[in-house]
């Protein structure tokens, strides 16, 4: 029995103990994740999804995760101008051995991505300090450093408070638009 499945913007036709290489996935070594994303199997009665098959999806094991080859690409441009550039690239990749093959009765949990979704999950719980006149990012990066993250922790503060703070100068000024921020 193979599948078809569908991650990282690539296909890849599959069966169980075959080992890929797939785009980075937020998975360590020795984990099993599990591809929701099945075209078709295939075998005695093929399954052709429209545009996936319901239910069926495939298990693996991460092995590792490792770089792809070094890709090298050089211009260089003749006659008047003769200039030269040369970049280079390594992908990330993870490398995954296939387990097993579910054609039904499979739960839904698809693989993560890369793993940039923690510091957005960050962001949302903290207000944006940078609506405060005066307030930059240099200005509230050294806030979060000194622990304020939301519009209330600033407007609650004190004029001993603001004393007391060596991070960042807080002007008195940040505090006031800071209370009428934090009502809505």
């Amino acid at each position: 029995m193979f599948a078809v499945l569908k991650t990282g913007g690539k296909q890849y036709k599959v069966q169980a103990g075959d080992v890929l290489r797939v785009e980075k996935l937020a998975a360590d070594a020795g984990d099993t994740i599990q591809f929701d994303e099945i075209l078709m199997l295939g075998g005695d009665a093929p399954v052709v999804g429209a545009p996936l098959v319901d239910g069926a999806a495939v298990k693996a094991e991460v092995i590792d995760q490792i770089k792809g080859e070094k890709l090298i690409n050089f211009v260089k441009r003749r006659r008047k101008h003769s200039s030269k550039r040369t970049k280079g690239h390594r992908q990330k990749l993870t490398l995954v051995r296939i387990t097993e093959i579910l054609a039904s009765g499979a739960t839904k949990s698809a693989p993560k991505a890369a793993a940039k979704a923690a510091p957005a999950a960050d962001a949302s719980a903290s207000d944006d300090l940078t609506q405060l006149t005066g307030v930059g990012p240099a200005a509230a990066k050294k806030l979060a450093e000194a622990g304020f993250t939301s519009f209330a922790q600033i407007a609650a503060l004190s004029e001993d408070d603001i004393a007391g703070i060596e991070a960042v100068k807080v002007k008195p000024e940040w505090v006031e638009q800071a209370k009428e921020l934090a009502k809505g």
